[in-house]
């Protein structure tokens, strides 16, 4: 008999994830807003948020949940309406998928799982608010970097016409490809270590502007112009900026050393090309 795993967000990370449980022969149950979603053979979608609840029992049996549901300005969604099912259910492995902005800005110098949170953002200090009571409760806590991968990937905004090529001096930026992602969930349900941190990223904290210009020289298009950090400041958006307010370099060795992953794309160039 299969074993049962439940997903809150099937979002760009959750469908990959997903994906790579139903290969692995796992049953997999899932939900989105809408209670739908075409692109997941082999998953049950239910509809879920602060406005749909799950129907009773829809967790018994379940071996491993997993959330990747972001807080809103209310809190955790999923703790809030599913905590006691939750404790309930008693899964042998809980994970919650958080992100690296908790670490906040350090200048472009290396941070690590014990590198003290300290986010600068209204977002990363509710995350940061978010995993601690997942912790609490014994959940493995996944910090991802930056997710790209086909789709959502420096290639996709290029082949848009919407690359910007901003520099801001010493600016760095830490990435993770999906895929990679869905093979540390993966490789944590067998080496499962309840209450620990993992940081999810590759090998090459990169400037964004090297990131764009490659992704043109795959694709045999000339790179837009620089733009300096003092001229592009005051045209983002307040999202764009955000982005920008964190540099730092993350470190991923625990990643491979505990739980054995083996970075199918270790770098953006790798991870650029199979987005073509």
């Amino acid at each position: 008999m299969a074993k049962r795993f439940f997903l809150f967000g099937l979002g760009f990370s959750g469908r990959v994830i997903a994906r790579g449980l139903v290969e692995a022969g796992w049953e997999v149950m899932a939900t989105t807003r809408s209670g739908e979603a075409a692109d997941c053979p082999g998953v049950q979608v239910l509809p879920f948020d602060r406005d749909h609840r799950l129907p009773a029992g829809c967790l018994d049996g379940v071996e491993a949940v997993l959330s990747s549901v972001p807080p809103d300005d209310r809190g955790d969604p999923v703790l809030d309406l599913m905590a006691d099912a939750i404790r309930a259910a008693a899964p042998a492995w809980l994970g919650y998928l958080s992100t690296t902005g908790v670490y906040g800005d350090h200048g472009g110098a290396w941070v690590d799982e014990a590198t003290p949170p300290n986010p600068g953002l209204d977002r990363s200090r509710r995350r940061l608010a978010a995993e601690t009571q997942w912790r609490e409760r014994g959940a493995h806590i996944f910090r991802l970097a930056g997710i790209y991968g086909p789709g959502r990937s420096a290639v996709d905004t290029v082949r848009a016409g919407q690359a910007r090529r901003v520099v801001k001096p010493g600016q760095v930026f830490s990435r993770i490809h999906v895929e990679d992602i869905a093979a540390a969930i993966l490789a944590s349900l067998g080496r499962p270590d309840p209450g620990a941190i993992y940081n999810l990223c590759d090998d090459d904290a990169a400037p964004p502007q090297e990131v764009i210009a490659h992704a043109c020289a795959l694709l045999g298009l000339e790179p837009p112009p620089e733009i300096p950090w003092e001229q592009a400041e005051a045209t983002l958006s307040p999202m764009a900026l955000s982005f920008y307010a964190d540099n730092k370099r993350v470190d991923n060795a625990r990643m491979k050393r505990d739980l054995g992953v083996r970075l199918k794309y270790p770098t953006y160039r790798e991870g650029l090309k199979s987005c073509l």
